[in-house]
């Protein structure tokens, strides 16, 4: 009886493992994200993240911090696309969100690596820091900010994509700087 039991629960195991539903493709998720935007008139952030990246999960954090939050929400529709998963948990990637890193200019970035684009799907910016002149494949992943230099460049991102002001880019400041202690 034990060894029917065991096998029966072994066979499930197998059956829900490949049951496991596909995760929705980085250009659905996009569609979906600019059709949001167009209508309540935002811009798109997506993130580049995977489930084993604590700086992943710092910057999510950063992002729904209560401080933080209602800014992010009033000016952004945020999508995360998941890649570079381990491979036991390949399954978790979004299909397509590999390639559009690597379109984007985001191949050997690390994660978190983000992008910025307008309601129609124009690009308007990304998680690089760039010296001045510098064409979209140079530059240096600002991930997470953290840093002094990556938090300046951060919020001159949002001034940029958003209608920030002078007490949220404070508040986003002084939230994401606590990421580099």
């Amino acid at each position: 009886m034990k060894q029917i039991l065991f096998s029966f629960i072994m066979l499930m195991s197998v059956v829900f493992a490949k049951a496991q539903p596909t995760p929705a493709s980085a250009s659905d998720i996009l569609k979906e994200a600019y059709q949001q935007a167009a209508k309540e008139n935002k811009n798109v952030f997506v993130m580049f993240h995977a489930s084993w990246c604590c700086w992943c999960h710092k910057m999510d954090k950063s992002m729904n911090d209560p401080a933080c939050k209602k800014f992010f929400d009033d000016n952004y529709i945020i999508r995360h696309l998941v890649v570079d998963e381990a491979k036991d948990k390949k399954n978790l990637e979004n299909p397509g969100a590999a390639e559009m890193k690597i379109k984007y200019n985001g191949d050997g970035q690390g994660i978190p690596f983000w992008l910025v684009f307008d309601k129609q799907g124009n690009l308007l910016s990304d998680s690089k820091i760039r010296k001045e002149g510098d064409g979209p494949e140079k530059g240096d992943n600002a991930g997470c900010p953290a840093n002094e230099n990556e938090v300046n460049f951060f919020i001159d991102v949002l001034k940029k994509t958003s209608s920030i002001n002078k007490g949220q880019s404070d508040i986003i400041r002084k939230r994401f700087r606590e990421n580099d202690q």
